[in-house]
């Protein structure tokens, strides 16, 4: 009974002795829960319209409003999604939508900056040195997939066997 008597007093005089400090450090925690919910919430509603904007696009390129879709697309890549971004250059590319060279050029370059897992890493250099070596820029696009091989991908066996034809 006197330990329980104890502790409880040495508790009670703890809290009377950093009350200022426990009532701090709750409110920071509370700020940063609510910051982190935020912050979630902002990260999802962002995903949901860049996937509407997708659809969009998706929808234009079929109903042959190419130019609209360009737009969309080019919006798309430029927000940096993770996801998405990739999407959207690979169907500029695949629907001829954009045919300048340096500006393909430097959506891959958007691409690369963006924080990606190796894996999409490794996808989005192929994909540029397909690219590359589909326009007339061999020289460049075997350096990408040498340098593909050189990290040991998983991609690597696809790699080498562009390299090989």
């Amino acid at each position: 009974v006197e330990n329980k008597t104890e502790l409880k007093n040495r508790l009670i005089n703890f809290y009377i002795f950093h009350k200022k400090k426990i009532i701090v450090l709750v409110i920071i925690l509370l700020i940063i829960l609510i910051s982190l919910a935020l912050l979630k919430y902002k990260i999802e509603k962002n995903n949901k319209f860049i996937a509407e904007k997708f659809v969009q696009a998706g929808i234009y390129l079929t109903s042959n409003k190419t130019n609209d879709a360009k737009i969309i697309f080019e919006e798309i890549i430029l927000s940096k999604n993770r996801f998405y971004s990739i999407l959207a250059l690979n169907t500029v590319i695949e629907k001829k939508l954009i045919t300048d060279k340096n500006k393909i050029l430097e959506y891959f370059e958007i691409l690369e900056k963006i924080n990606l897992n190796e894996e999409n890493k490794d996808l989005v250099l192929l994909k540029k040195a397909l690219y590359l070596i589909s326009n007339a820029d061999e020289i460049n696009g075997k350096a990408l997939l040498k340098n593909i091989i050189d990290k040991n991908s998983n991609l690597k066996p696809i790699a080498q066997e562009l390299i090989n034809k």
